[in-house]
């Protein structure tokens, strides 16, 4: 099987390409965004996640 078939293989690669961007050399704006990505992005991967169906703690949160 075909690793990018699987599911979150591109809110995986999506996140790991933004975390890789040298954040210095960027304007201040592009920082900020690039930051907001990222944490949507972790969200995300933390809910698309088939273990954490079990946890309630994340259901919780607002």
């Amino acid at each position: 099987m075909d690793p990018r078939d699987t599911p979150g293989y591109r809110l995986h690669r999506a996140l790991s390409n933004l975390t890789s961007i040298d954040g210095e050399q960027l304007e201040p704006g592009d920082r900020d965004r690039i930051s907001t990505a990222t944490t949507l992005l972790e969200q995300v991967e933390l809910l698309t996640r088939p273990d954490t169906m079990a946890d309630s703690d994340t259901n919780g949160e607002s």
